[in-house]
């Protein structure tokens, strides 16, 4: 990875201490240099890689089998794209987390890992911090975004939800307390946990935490469904 200064993911600033031995990593690359530095970077930081792979097809079977916590995932892999591996996966019920590291910021190419399943996109042009602490975040079930690429997924999340049929969520009132609301409210409108710590005059692991707690009870798995079921239910506007 490089070490220069690149765009940061949410989470960069307060980076946290390196994952216990409990924290499992799969890389998929078709480029060995890049595959191995990334392996590198993952075991000095304290995670364990349980297995890399060269092409789609390998990534499905070796994340399959070895049942990681995050799968590290280039785009453009031989045999299977990365947004159709993320589609294998999701259908084979491997709980895996999926955190594309690929050099495209192309609109069709994020938009596309997203809604095959992937919980975060971030570029290969990022920091060796700001990839480790993705990594991080990802394996704690947080959403990572390049900046930038964060209101695209946002726009598109509005699309879909504006698509999709009336009353297909319960109320949230039956389910989630008036903080949990609260903060619901605030990440439908695209702000960041630390943005919300600050609007809220909470810490930033606090707004995790609720986060958190609230994809438990609607049995959400990440934030991206967690901001469809918000606009569904309206949150995205202002108070009255």
């Amino acid at each position: 990875m490089s070490d220069e200064t690149g765009a940061r993911p949410e989470g960069e600033c307060e980076v946290q201490p390196a994952p216990g031995p409990g924290c499992r990593v799969v890389v998929a690359d078709d480029h060995p240099m890049w595959r191995d530095a990334v392996s590198r970077d993952l075991v000095d930081a304290g995670f364990t890689v349980v297995a890399t792979a060269d092409d789609g097809p390998s990534a499905v079977r070796r994340t399959v089998a070895t049942r990681p916590d995050v799968l590290v995932l280039d785009l453009n892999l031989p045999g299977l794209r990365g947004d159709q591996v993320c589609s294998a996966l999701r259908q084979s019920g491997v709980g895996a987390r999926v955190l594309v590291l690929s050099a495209s910021a192309e609109q069709r190419d994020v938009l596309e890992a997203v809604k095959a399943g992937a919980t975060g996109y971030l570029l290969k042009s990022a920091s060796r911090a700001a990839f480790l602490q993705a990594v991080r975040d990802t394996a704690a079930r947080l959403p990572v975004f390049t900046p930038g690429l964060a209101g695209l997924v946002l726009g598109e999340t509005r699309r879909m939800a504006a698509q999709s049929p009336d009353g297909c969520q319960q109320p949230i009132a039956v389910r989630l307390t008036a903080r949990e609301t609260e903060v619901l409210r605030l990440v439908a409108t695209g702000l960041s946990s630390r943005q919300i710590a600050a609007r809220l005059f909470i810490s930033h692991r606090t707004v995790q935490n609720h986060v958190q707690n609230t994809l438990a009870k609607l049995h959400l798995h990440n934030r991206i469904e967690l901001v469809r079921y918000a606009i569904e239910q309206g949150l995205d506007g202002p108070q009255a």
